[in-house]
């Protein structure tokens, strides 16, 4: 059985919460886009439930602002297992692929990116990879992002590979 210490809960929830990669393509987004992005501008805070070998709660805050041309930039904190877990990151619609992205960084280490769609009102981003943790043990991640109006919720999977051990996470956000 693998046990999950502060510091594996805090990386494969840095996995999870927010996909990363470290750049955005150029958005060429029109009015409709811009807007939906705009929306989300404001100040969100978030109380979940991490569950694995132990389940701990989880407290987040997230600001989206203003970024260059038509981009929302995006910077949060959450704390878990005594961990404290920083994002940033740029959210835009890629006229290209036809789709939003979302780039982050973190103090944790985890590198891909998160696919967005416009579902009803709102985006979801979806993120499935397959990465090593610090130890080199290979973890699968689901992740949810799911923005409306005046909520957000983050859902996600992490199971390791060989023993099978996962940790979920449900967090919901309101301004």
């Amino acid at each position: 059985m693998t046990h999950f210490g502060p510091l594996p809960r805090a990386l494969a929830f840095a996995a999870a919460l927010v996909s990363a990669g470290f750049a955005v393509a150029p958005a060429y987004a029109g009015p409709a886009e811009v807007a939906l992005l705009k929306s989300y501008i404001g100040d969100w805070r978030g109380r979940g439930t991490l569950v694995g070998a132990a389940t701990e709660s989880v407290v987040c805050r997230l600001s989206l602002t203003q970024g260059n041309q038509d981009k929302v930039n995006y910077s949060g904190r959450c704390t878990l297992a005594g961990t404290n877990l920083s994002v940033a990151g740029t959210i835009a619609y890629v006229d290209a692929a036809r789709r939003y992205e979302a780039a982050m960084t973190s103090n944790a280490t985890f590198s891909g990116i998160a696919v967005g769609q416009k579902r009803g009102g709102g985006l979801v981003f979806n993120l499935r990879e397959r990465t090593p943790d610090e130890e080199g043990k290979e973890m699968n991640i689901s992740a949810q992002i799911a923005l409306q109006s005046d909520a957000m919720s983050v859902s996600f999977e992490v199971v390791y590979v060989e023993s099978g051990d996962s940790l979920t996470a449900q967090v919901p956000f309101t301004r």
